[in-house]
């Protein structure tokens, strides 16, 4: 009995290595079965350890959701709740960008659904909710936005920005676009830009 165990264990750490690797190459699309051929398993090994896709990206993507979790918990204590907020958004938005597939993890989990409590979009909802909630408290963020708007928001910029050449500094400018907004500065209205 205990053989087994180690052989499921050893399993499951060979199919999430591969995993890692194919994700990186193909992004969420990545061929469950060239995973299971690449770790030396059956089709119904991945399966059994990941049944569906999104377990199987959602694993691949852990230490990402506990180092933005751990972020966001470490920037609680900061004393401008706006700064963390959008300092802890904008780690996200990078991330998100840096990791293929991590965006399409994250692109659809409606807020009228329930999501499992450890998934990626409840975790990182979860780190989030209290960063958003001081700027809100703080009069720094007006109070309508939601986290699921910010989610939104945020997986939208790296969906749109992952195959750019440069996906970093396009989704770093356009997420300073939708903090700043698209008024001019103060007594620059009705300017012609240069």
């Amino acid at each position: 009995m205990t053989g087994q165990r180690s052989d499921a264990r050893r399993n499951y750490q060979r199919i999430l290595a591969v995993a890692e690797a194919e994700v990186a190459a193909h992004g969420a699309e990545a061929s469950q079965e060239q995973i299971a051929r690449t770790a030396g398993v059956g089709s119904a090994t991945v399966r059994r350890h990941f049944p569906t896709r999104r377990a199987l990206l959602e694993a691949v993507f852990q230490e990402r959701i506990e180092a933005l979790c751990e972020r966001a918990h470490r920037l609680s204590a900061t004393e401008d709740g706006r700064t963390a907020l959008l300092e802890w958004l904008h780690a996200f938005v990078l991330h998100t960008v840096s990791a293929r597939g991590f965006a399409h993890v994250l692109s659809y989990e409606p807020p009228s659904e329930k999501p499992s409590p450890n998934s990626c979009g409840s975790r990182i909802e979860a780190a989030g909710t209290p960063l958003l909630q001081r700027a809100i408290r703080d009069r720094t963020v007006a109070p309508h936005v939601t986290f699921h708007d910010l989610l939104t928001l945020s997986v939208g910029i790296a969906l749109a920005t992952e195959h750019h050449t440069d996906p970093d500094t396009q989704a770093d400018r356009l997420f300073r676009l939708a903090v700043e907004g698209l008024s001019p500065e103060p007594g620059t209205a009705g300017k012609a830009a240069p």
